[in-house]
């Protein structure tokens, strides 16, 4: 197997100086992930010292670290580990020839940037690479690009930001090829004084590196679908839209209720036509699938391929996973994890799945507040009331002093 990173190729990247000859099949900067082989590096944070735990990575198995002070072990020393990690990054994005791909938006980052690499991988035959867990900032981005093998046909990288100008930083190490904005909705809204439109020019800084034949893929159905388009155009090649309007270029024609759950929907890609089915319920995961289906095709992957995989789609931790739990009384009940994050959008769009959701037994909601959310924080979570009376739930249990 050819390895990751040769402490050569690393030398060159972050401009350090290895101890000793080394290679490495994997990176990390949290001793706890280590693998045999892996790179660690030694992030100095605020409120932690990666080299209080290089010890810990060595017993892990770790074939070498990159510090900036000597070590026992093998390792790169370098004057900066924050600025090494955006250098491996750069470097790694520099050395492939993978078509890449950027996901962000208010919502449904995760399960998107899932599902492409679901429908990549399996037209590139195990060369697909893609941001693991929820690696979308200033750290989880590099460290996502550094683990990407040289020889990878495509690479899907979520990317988030809770500030203005925080994606600016992070699409100058992804420069994707296709970059997509899901939705736009009031997440961390308290950190921008002018609201949604401050949110949707942040969400926006994804374009601005794209490649010089580079998409943009924007939410045709969101009210901000002028302002997303006209930024846009300044950097992108080729701009395309998704949504449920005629005049997106990519649009559900048709959706109907699938039998066990989800939907079957089909789709118009320019001249081109596209049933299928989505595993997952919900209108959210069609606007998603649309968005999926522009990318797969703006990257030259198999469109016949992301018809399969979002069919065969499970909910992930955190966002819709399903799980079936034994009762006392002998029965059986379903639980429904959303408990990754919230915000007035994924609310909304959860509470309205529960209430769709078919149930011969007693429906339960538990729910946690919503963060982020400035002085409007009260009237949005007031605004909850009206779909949580209607969902058919026969005990409510509201969570934290913003619930109330």
């Amino acid at each position: 197997m050819t390895a990751l990173w040769t402490s050569t190729a690393i030398e060159a990247a972050t401009s350090g100086k290895a101890s000793v000859d080394f290679e490495a099949n994997g990176v990390a900067f949290d001793s706890r992930e280590i693998g045999s082989g892996d790179l660690f590096i030694a992030l100095k944070g605020e409120n932690s010292d990666g080299h209080l735990h290089v010890d810990q990575a060595f017993s892990s198995g770790a074939a070498a670290a990159i510090v900036s002070q000597p070590v026992d072990g093998p390792y790169i020393l370098v004057s900066d580990t924050v600025q090494a990690l955006d250098a491996l990054a750069k470097a790694s994005r520099a050395r492939t020839g993978a078509k890449i791909i950027g996901v962000t938006g208010s919502v449904g980052k995760t399960g998107t940037k899932e599902a492409l690499y679901s429908a990549l991988d399996r037209c590139s035959f195990g060369k697909t690479h893609r941001s693991v867990k929820s690696y979308n900032n200033h750290v989880g981005v590099p460290l996502s690009l550094s683990r990407m093998p040289a020889d990878s046909q495509y690479g899907i990288f979520e990317m988030g930001m809770n500030h203005a100008h925080e994606l600016s930083a992070l699409t100058r190490l992804v420069r994707p090829d296709a970059a997509i904005v899901t939705a736009i909705a009031p997440a961390h809204i308290g950190n921008f004084p002018n609201g949604e439109v401050g949110i949707a020019d942040a969400k926006a800084e994804i374009f601005e590196q794209l490649a010089p034949d580079g998409t943009a893929i924007i939410p045709h159905d969101s009210p901000h679908y002028s302002r997303l388009r006209k930024k846009a155009e300044r950097h992108a090649a080729h701009v395309v839209s998704f949504g449920f309007d005629k005049e997106a270029d990519v649009r559900a024609v048709d959706v109907v209720a699938a039998p066990r759950g989800g939907s079957l929907v089909t789709a118009k890609l320019g001249d081109h036509s596209l049933c299928f089915t989505i595993a997952e319920a919900g209108q959210h995961w069609v606007s998603n699938s649309l968005a999926i289906l522009a990318a797969v095709q703006a990257v030259g992957g198999d469109l016949a391929s992301a018809g399969l995989a979002l069919a065969e789609m499970s909910g992930i931790d955190g966002r819709g996973r399903r799980h079936v739990i034994s009762l006392k009384s002998g029965g059986k009940a379903a639980v429904i994890d959303e408990s990754y994050n919230a915000n007035p959008a994924s609310m909304k769009a959860t509470l309205q799945h529960f209430t769709n959701e078919a149930c011969t037994g007693k429906k339960l909601l538990i729910l946690g507040a919503m963060g982020e959310l400035g002085e409007q924080s009260a009237d949005y979570h007031a605004a909850l009331a009206d779909d949580i009376l209607v969902s058919g739930a026969s005990a409510v249990i509201l969570v934290g002093d913003d619930m109330a």
